[in-house]
């Protein structure tokens, strides 16, 4: 047991010892001391940690101090390193019979340790009051690397690259180096998506440091948002665990400005043995409490449903459609907003859906294809001023997703879902930096006799794609075509013309108003990123009976840079 820890526990004894008995069995065991100097120490009898004036230190627990002589600890902080948060005060904010809320007080506003006597860690959250204008904003440990040698998402899971292999490799890009074999390290082949989360951290043989985010409607971003989770700090070896709240690393504009009083949380900061079963046994536990009835805050409290069902224009349900409650009367993507409050879901098969513990407020409702029997759909839903209410449904009924017909589809090459899954090396995992780089230069693709497996999920060599296709007539009433290039990710500094029969009608450019570098391919992400579905339009002249094609060229390649693909596809108009 450490100093601190001692000191904590004996003050408590005392406290209680002077006190009558029906006082000791209500008084809490959890504590804040205040040591002096912008000094506290926080905990309760399984842990304790010593908070200074910006990082948390000297983490107690099982015997041992888990942030050791070297790494930072916990901290909060925006915008990067350089804007971590300083704390000028500390107090009980509220407590029970076995619980304390400790307040930590900064200018940009109030960060919150909910601490019961029988928890190993705590729930947190914080209260915004003068956050500047950020595109990032997180809470994280930076722990002992021998008690946390293992990172786990829902989609990775193992140890952590020593530091030994950073200092024998070459530094290539941001935070990655290349191994003498030719492999990469790097952090960012740790990330995940952030709504898809159950319980995530680092973790040994001795103890485990787990984030669990119920809820999630404080992220920013859609469905396919994704973020860093956990790595290995490459200076100093420290195992990361981060809590990206508000997070740009896959994104293009996202940069918001947040009232006074936005909240972040609660979320579990959860201790254990490092044992995976426990973490998502307690992750279970969480999911089935939220939206949490000890926090009484009446924002947070007051909240109400949301339900309808998607048509096609066609007559078709929006089957198993991506359903999204965000911004209403917004200017950004889905994937750009964040300054409120964001519900995602997806439809049942014949486009029904019911969105539960919304927050009060005025919602736009969006809606786009998620693949399988409504893999055609090009275009998206939208309904601004869907108004939620206090214990109330919001019964929209019957929705009209207008689509195009069809019949009048050329070729169509993978799923209109905003992802390039099913193409190939999308898989197996969905981050892995260089992937990109194993893409062809040249490539030709035969509409009906290629699959969709033949096409790869992204393009950034130099040389062309070529898709080949037969028309054996063109509609007399058409008056031209329309061609998708549907990209679900874009890293500038690729370039490409799109022609049609040598004739180009389009391009891919880094400095196409529509494609403000998302830095997915960049950063290894392979199956998704910031969608942009661009659109050019085909003269009926170009296309002709019999043998036609469709050249993507890519003219100019920056290495690990360039595109995920989504879909692309050709019709009548």
């Amino acid at each position: 047991m450490g100093l601190f820890q001692l000191v904590g526990v004996a003050a408590l004894a005392i406290c209680a010892s002077a006190a009558p008995a029906e006082l000791r069995a209500a008084k809490p065991k959890s504590f804040l001391k205040d040591l002096g100097n912008s000094t506290w120490v926080i905990g309760n009898g399984i842990w304790n940690m010593t908070q200074g004036r910006q990082y948390g230190v000297k983490l107690w627990y099982k015997g041992k101090d888990r942030v050791g002589p070297t790494a930072t600890g916990h901290y909060v902080s925006y915008n990067g390193a350089a804007s971590d948060l300083t704390w000028t005060s500390a107090a009980i904010a509220d407590s029970g019979k076995d619980w304390i809320n400790i307040k930590f007080t900064a200018k940009e506003g109030d960060f919150h340790w909910v601490i019961h006597d029988d928890l190993a860690g705590a729930h947190q959250y914080f209260v915004n009051h003068a956050l500047p204008t950020l595109g990032e904003f997180r809470t994280l440990w930076r722990l002992d690397n021998v008690s946390f040698p293992n990172g786990h998402t829902n989609i990775k899971d193992g140890e952590l690259p020593p530091l030994s292999e950073y200092a024998a490799a070459t530094n290539v890009q941001d935070e990655t180096w290349q191994k003498a074999d030719g492999t990469f390290l790097t952090k960012y082949d740790w990330s995940a998506f952030v709504r898809d989360q159950t319980y995530f951290g680092v973790y040994g043989d001795e103890v485990g440091s787990w984030y669990i985010n119920p809820g999630k409607d404080y992220y920013n971003g859609d469905h396919l948002k994704q973020e860093l989770m956990v790595h290995r700090e490459s200076k100093t070896g420290d195992a990361v665990q981060l809590n990206m709240i508000h997070g740009t690393h896959y994104l293009a504009r996202s940069s918001d400005n947040f009232t006074n009083g936005k909240t972040w949380g609660p979320w579990l900061w959860y201790l254990n043995d490092g044992n995976k079963a426990d973490a998502d046994k307690r992750w279970k536990k969480e999911d089935k409490a939220w939206p949490y009835e000890w926090f009484k805050d009446s924002a947070y409290q007051a909240r109400g449903s949301v339900s309808g069902r998607l048509v096609l224009s066609d007559g078709r349900p929006a089957s198993e459609a991506a359903v999204f409650l965000g911004d209403s009367n917004s200017v950004l993507s889905t994937a750009d907003q964040g300054k409120d409050y964001y519900y995602t879901a997806y439809a049942d098969k014949q486009g029904r859906f019911t969105i539960e513990d919304v927050r009060t407020g005025t919602y736009g409702l969006y809606a786009w294809g998620n693949g399988g029997s409504i893999a055609d759909v090009t275009t998206s839903f939208l309904q601004n001023d869907v108004v939620v209410t206090k214990r109330k449904e919001t019964n929209l009924k019957s929705l009209k997703w207008t689509v195009t017909d069809k019949s009048k589809r050329i070729f169509q090459i993978g799923d209109f879902d905003r992802t390039s899954r099913g193409f190939a090396l999308s898989g197996p995992t969905p981050f892995e930096h260089g992937r990109i780089a194993k893409t062809p230069g040249n490539l030709t693709y035969t509409v009906g006799k290629s699959h969709s497996s033949d096409w790869y999920f992204g393009q950034s060599n130099l040389g062309t794609w070529s898709i080949n296709f037969n028309l054996t007539s063109v509609p007399e009433s058409a008056t031209g075509a329309k061609l998708y290039t549907s990209l679900a990710g874009f890293s500038s500094g690729s370039k490409s013309n799109i022609l049609v029969n040598n004739e180009k009608i389009g391009n891919i450019s880094s400095n196409a108003v529509l494609l403000v570098s998302s830095q997915d391919t960049y950063r290894g992400a392979t199956q998704a990123g910031e969608w942009r579905n661009l659109q050019w339009d085909v003269k009926k002249e170009l296309l002709k009976v019999g043998e036609n094609k469709v050249d993507i060229s890519v003219t100019a390649s920056t290495q690990w840079r360039g595109w995920l693909w989504d879909s692309v596809a050709l019709e009548w108009v």
